[in-house]
């Protein structure tokens, strides 16, 4: 089962993070990208959100590093870890938006990009933008579709109800055609577009015991038997593990984890310093090899 990690710093949840993360910047990430690359994470992640209203940052935080500004410096200075948008909101940009802006992080980073996304949730954030958030289902699906028949396409071209576009040049974009695409999200809604659409599911805030319901039920459906590769299911533990102070607790979720169906773990430690987070990374590693 491959490991990846929930990058710390650049997304802050209330009680979802280690004190020395509020006035870490950069050289701490970069060193936790080094030393996951080093062990052979598979991935990091980094989140989008634009604004935040302060009552929601009570609940969701307040604090999301720009994907494409933090992956691009992180690429320069690791070889084979991959990055993972967890999640670009698809409603906010047109799909060649996305094609053009992390088809060039794909290029920088040598065809290591991961495309997560999401149709988003944060009413004030669509209206913010100016976009509409009812209907967002339908138009995400379309914009999937037109990212798998754009990235990676000198001159792409798609006929939808939303997005039509033909006899442009979008270079560069991409190395990958398309690179792996995630579906984000806490619904079954998610699960069958992950089946229907996407390369994996990496669903949050969703118990073991939901998630292997679901995965029960997707797979007897079409769209699953018709799937010609096999998805992706990305699973976090419930809560921040320490597989140095606690390894028989990480182990028992791993288990859980892979039981409910889990083939990637992303993951969070708890920590006090970015010296411990460093020892736990390989802890982790040893763990699941075990």
């Amino acid at each position: 089962m491959k490991l990846g990690i929930i990058t710390p710093v650049v997304t802050r949840l209330p009680r979802g993070h280690a004190r020395w993360e509020r006035d870490a910047g950069i050289a701490e990430v970069e060193r936790v990208a080094i030393e996951a690359d080093r062990l052979g994470y598979e991935f990091l992640t980094c989140s989008e959100h634009v604004a935040v209203p302060v009552e929601v940052a009570e609940v969701r935080g307040g604090t999301y590093w720009d994907p494409l500004a933090t992956f691009g410096y992180l690429a320069a200075r690791t070889s084979s870890i991959r990055f993972a948008t967890f999640v670009l909101v698809l409603g906010y940009h047109h799909p060649l938006a996305i094609v053009k802006r992390y088809g060039t992080l794909d290029v920088v980073s040598g065809g290591r990009l991961i495309l997560g996304v999401g149709v988003g949730t944060l009413e004030e954030e669509f209206e913010l933008l100016g976009v509409e958030l009812d209907g967002r289902g339908a138009r995400g699906d379309e914009a999937i579709r037109a990212l798998r028949a754009s990235f990676g396409v000198e001159v792409p071209a798609f006929d939808g109800a939303t997005y039509r576009y033909s006899d442009l040049i979008v270079e560069p974009a991409g190395v990958q055609t398309p690179p792996p695409i995630w579906i984000g999200g806490r619904t079954a809604r998610s699960l069958r577009r992950a089946v229907e659409l996407g390369d994996g599911w990496a669903p949050f805030a969703v118990s073991s015991a939901d998630v292997t319901r679901m995965l029960a039920h997707a797979g007897v459906t079409e769209a699953w038997e018709a799937r010609t590769t096999p998805i992706d299911v990305i699973l976090r533990p419930e809560r921040p593990l320490d597989p140095l102070g606690d390894r028989d607790a990480a182990r028992r979720a791993v288990d859980e984890l892979r039981a409910a169906g889990a083939t990637m773990l992303s993951v969070t430690f708890w920590n006090d310093s970015v010296d411990q987070l460093c020892e736990q990374l390989g802890a982790m590693t040893e763990l699941v090899a075990d």
